[in-house]
């Protein structure tokens, strides 16, 4: 069984459209998976309901955390260790609508790999990078004009027409990722690394994600498997570091306390990937961008890694 555990922090909006992104429905040949949608509800103002998760399907159901607690990690381990599923998708942010290939794509990679590391590439919805966007009149409603115009529930890959920038400077698929919006691992590697670092306790559990996205990169008895063409697709919801301005952004705070846990800087690692999957006709112009920014830098870096990526075309 497939377990998916998503985060949700007072984006009641943004939840609807994410839980629909990971509904029958929605994804592509998904039918014959069995899979559960684990939807925690971290200390919410005005929490997500049972009634309204599982509206979504028999397989969600929801978990509501009673905290004060800014950051999230505890609560997703927790979560992660009690799955009924030995396959997990974690995500620790969601207000990210994921493209409709990603069950089907992540449950043939645990078949194919003995402990595979899987990540799906990041996108912000919008014209630009949010915390730009938010700087030219983007909000909540002007997004919710594009998500209505583009018929995304009908065909999930029109999203890659609405985004108009990576998340961040991570080059998409063929680049070197920072984190993912959507990760796959078996709960026993999971385990095995820890799960999240539960000391980052600063908003939203500040770089977390990326400290266990690095760490997971490091372990080179994981297949480092990117999803190819598939991504997931960030909702503007004021959030504290993806959607705050560049001049407010607080990733000083946050790797102040990277550095007291880990004891150096942040650095991605900088490993490539096999790369599983095929391009939608909607996503070409993004892969061509992709490829154009990532050959310089791989071209500046030619030995990094190379040995590491392979194309497996499905």
């Amino acid at each position: 069984m497939l377990s998916v555990v998503v985060n949700f922090h007072n984006n009641r909006r943004e939840a609807k459209n994410t839980l629909y992104s990971l509904t029958r429905a929605y994804q592509r040949d998904a039918q014959d998976i069995a899979y559960e949608v684990i939807a925690i509800d971290h200390g919410s103002s005005d929490p997500l309901s049972e009634e309204e998760v599982r509206a979504f399907g028999p397989e969600f159901r929801c978990r509501y955390v009673r905290t004060t607690a800014v950051s999230p990690v505890g609560a997703i381990n927790a979560a992660c260790r009690e799955a009924s599923g030995e396959q997990l998708l974690v995500m620790i942010d969601g207000a990210h609508i994921v493209s409709p290939g990603v069950f089907r794509l992540a449950t043939e990679a645990f078949r194919l790999f003995p402990s595979p590391f899987i990540a799906t590439v990041p996108f912000h919805l919008g014209p630009r990078h949010q915390s730009d966007s938010v700087m030219e009149g983007y909000n909540q409603k002007v997004e919710d004009e594009l998500l209505r115009r583009s018929g995304w529930k009908e065909n999930g890959y029109r999203l890659y027409l609405l985004a108009g920038q990576f998340a961040d400077a991570s080059e998409g698929w063929f680049g070197a990722l920072f984190e993912s919006g959507c990760f796959g691992i078996r709960k026993v590697d999971y385990v095995a690394l820890g799960g999240f670092e539960e000391r980052f306790q600063s908003r939203g559990g500040g770089l977390v994600n990326l400290d266990f996205f690095q760490t997971a990169l490091s372990r080179r008895e994981l297949q480092y498997t990117v999803l190819f063409g598939e991504g997931t697709f960030h909702q503007f919801h004021g959030g504290v570091a993806s959607n705050a301005p560049r001049s407010r952004s607080p990733w000083d705070e946050f790797h102040e306390e990277y550095l007291r846990i880990r004891g150096k800087e942040f650095a991605r690692v900088p490993r490539r990937p096999f790369l599983f999957g095929a391009m939608p006709e909607e996503a070409v112009h993004v892969a061509k961008v992709s490829a154009a920014r990532a050959f310089e830098l791989w071209q500046a870096n030619p030995d990094v890694g190379m040995n590491d990526q392979k194309l497996c075309w499905r």
